[in-house]
């Protein structure tokens, strides 16, 4: 069973930062890609940013320059760096992994909150 655990959301003032972590547990596998979405009240689910086992990022165009993913590959953990934080980033944020064999599992989420 392949468990994964998001940690880190909060309530930030718009400016700030929050660093979010997401740890995966269990029979995974080889990961070869790992990923933070985030789910707004109203709207559907969208990628973040997303890396590869090479490390190879990419992000949506909202937060190019401002969110940082990073992982951990011993640890198999996931980051996600996020400054200069803004009213819309506030969400749900999600984890998400897909193994060698396409597999695709998702964490529980973690809320992130802008607001002054």
């Amino acid at each position: 069973q392949v468990q994964l655990v998001e940690s880190g959301g909060g309530l930030v003032q718009p400016g700030g930062s929050l660093k979010l972590s997401c740890l995966a547990s269990g029979s995974i596998g080889v990961i070869i890609y790992m990923a933070w979405y985030r789910q707004a009240p109203g709207k559907q689910r969208e990628l973040v940013a997303g890396i590869t086992s090479a490390g190879l990022a990419n992000y949506v165009d909202s937060v190019k320059g401002r969110f940082t993913i990073s992982r951990d590959n011993g640890k198999n953990t996931v980051y996600l760096q996020m400054n200069s934080l803004k009213l819309e980033d506030t969400a749900v944020y999600y984890c998400r992994l897909t193994t060698f064999s396409h597999e695709n599992y998702w964490g529980q989420g973690t809320q992130v909150t802008v607001s002054s």
